[in-house]
């Protein structure tokens, strides 16, 4: 098989570029392409063609951890349009997260800055 048509241990079609996919027909193992058609053998027969993906993620992406004492990244001061429940002070950390299923909105958290009172609104 060509190498152009290889990446990352995938195998493209060389007519529309879309993955090739393994399957075995009438006993000959093939690579194939639902786009197309293309069908062609695998070179050696003993050669076993894994899909393998690897996801990496980006810090960004990672799980925030919430602490009792550090603000998460993410979080804004809001001053004036809320006060705290508790002390009644008007200066907050604020920072939204989603804590259910994506099709729900996100959590609104806020923290006072003078007591650290933190506590969350749902939309």
């Amino acid at each position: 098989m060509p190498a152009v048509g290889v990446r990352g241990g995938l195998r493209f079609c060389p007519r529309c570029g879309g993955i090739l996919y393994p399957r075995v027909r009438g006993g000959v193992k093939q690579l194939f392409c639902p786009r197309c058609g293309y069908e062609e053998n695998m070179m050696d027969p003993g050669d076993v063609y894994k899909m393998k993906t690897r996801v990496e993620h980006s810090p960004r992406e990672r799980m925030i951890i919430v602490s009792d004492q550090d603000p998460p990244p993410t979080a804004s001061i809001v001053k004036g349009e809320m006060r705290c429940p508790k002390c009644g002070h008007d200066e907050l950390l604020f920072w939204m997260m989603q804590t259910r299923a994506a099709d729900e909105p996100p959590t609104r958290f806020y923290r006072c800055r003078r007591c650290g009172y933190t506590w969350r609104e749902y939309a």
